[in-house]
């Protein structure tokens, strides 16, 4: 069997991770879990230190209670029970 050397080009991947077609990817996540979460919740999104970030947010104070008392936006994600 023959070894395989594989070296990552950082540069490349630190570019990739800051893109705006990442930008898009990580946003449409944000606004599927938006859209399951309902009213009330907005999705951000900005471009970090090493990568761009979508987050989903309550924005009215009934959204924030919803999500305290049934934990809505980790259900919208995905990972509640």
């Amino acid at each position: 069997m023959n070894k395989v050397n594989f070296k990552l080009n950082r540069a490349g991947v630190r570019e990739l991770m800051k893109s705006g077609d990442m930008m898009g990817v990580v946003t449409e996540y944000a606004r599927q879990i938006r859209s399951r979460a309902g009213d009330g919740y907005e999705v951000s999104q900005y471009v970090g230190k090493s990568r761009v970030n979508a987050s989903v947010y309550t924005d009215t104070y009934k959204a924030k209670k919803d999500n305290l008392e049934h934990n809505t936006l980790l259900k919208a994600r995905g990972g509640g029970a």
